[in-house]
């Protein structure tokens, strides 16, 4: 695992909302704090109602955890592209974030309860 990047069950209940949905609430959520960056929630996929989620042709390499798999939110009354990402195969050392998903803050909220 890359020394800058540490892995945590998140402290507390998180909740997850954009284009007016919540699209998820979980107490299983993680923490990824990388470096100087803030730090990301993490949710499991089980946590998320993937019905809003679309997965798209958009990917990205991180060095310290592999490919990444984007996902768009679809509500009833908008498209909110690229707003979520996954990490289906992590590389070795990032195999807790297998499974999860997490969401750009310009495009949902994520939110301690």
């Amino acid at each position: 695992m890359a020394d800058h990047i540490k892995i945590r069950k998140a402290p507390g209940k998180y909740v997850v909302r954009a284009g007016g949905a919540v699209l998820g609430e979980t107490s299983d959520a993680l923490e990824v704090i990388e470096g100087d960056y803030p730090p990301v929630i993490y949710f499991p996929r089980d946590a998320l109602a993937m019905a809003f989620l679309d997965a798209s042709d958009t990917t990205s390499h991180c060095p310290f955890k592999g490919d990444a798999s984007y996902y768009s939110i679809q509500t009833k009354s908008v498209l909110i592209e690229d707003a979520a990402w996954s990490y289906e195969n992590p590389l070795q050392g990032m195999e807790k974030i297998k499974g999860y998903l997490a969401f750009y803050p310009q495009k949902a909220a994520v939110e301690l309860l």
